[in-house]
């Protein structure tokens, strides 16, 4: 079975897939010959959530082409369930988000997770889960296009500590959420989180 990619460019998305995925909007084909993904970014219109697709007969070597032409960056962050079952959110650049940061010199993907929740949220992960699932993202980084790859992985702390949101990353808060107080979360989230909610059975 062929590997499917989903790319997330602003709030668009770009499908790697041999099949059209089962979308409701509209979705438009493009040629992976002659493409140039930093002319593409320039042409989107700010704002626009549109959906593009690469249809291909071997999705993963043409995510290997388009990963060629950038620079990539790998990431890390979690889903974090307190012992009351709320989950743990943070608000950054005007928008909601979760805990995530990129890999350090020495560290692997699931240290990464962890060390980037205790440091954005001040508080101690009791257990690192199984990873929930990779997102993609695309975006200007020094002049050329950077490609970053994050896992996510489910976390669990102890009791429901205080959040103690780090400002110098851009946090102006961190909150546990339960349930219905997520529907607000949704409205104003970036795809890829709605990804990482609805492979942590937060959302349908």
């Amino acid at each position: 079975m062929a590997q499917n990619y989903r790319i997330f460019i602003n709030d668009n998305t770009l499908f790697i897939s041999d099949v059209l995925p089962q979308v409701t909007e509209k979705i438009q084909q493009l040629d992976i010959q002659d493409f140039d993904l930093e002319i593409f970014y320039k042409k989107l219109k700010n704002g626009s959530k549109r959906n593009y697709i690469f249809l291909s007969k071997n999705p993963r070597e043409t995510f290997k082409k388009l990963k060629k032409a950038c620079i990539v960056i790998k990431a890390a962050g979690g889903l974090v369930e307190s012992a009351n079952g709320n989950y743990l959110f943070i608000f950054r650049n005007k928008k909601w988000d979760l805990p995530k940061g990129k890999l350090e010199d020495g560290e692997n993907m699931k240290e990464t997770a962890v060390r980037e929740v205790e440091e954005e949220c001040g508080i101690k992960v009791l257990k690192r889960e199984e990873k929930l699932c990779k997102t993609y993202h695309v975006y200007p980084f020094n002049g050329k296009m950077a490609l970053k790859k994050t896992n996510w992985y489910k976390m669990t702390v102890k009791g429901e500590p205080k959040l103690i949101p780090q400002k110098e990353e851009g946090i102006d808060k961190a909150v546990w959420l339960h349930g219905k107080e997520i529907v607000p979360v949704l409205k104003n989230t970036y795809p890829s989180i709605i990804d990482v909610l609805r492979a942590g059975k937060l959302i349908n």
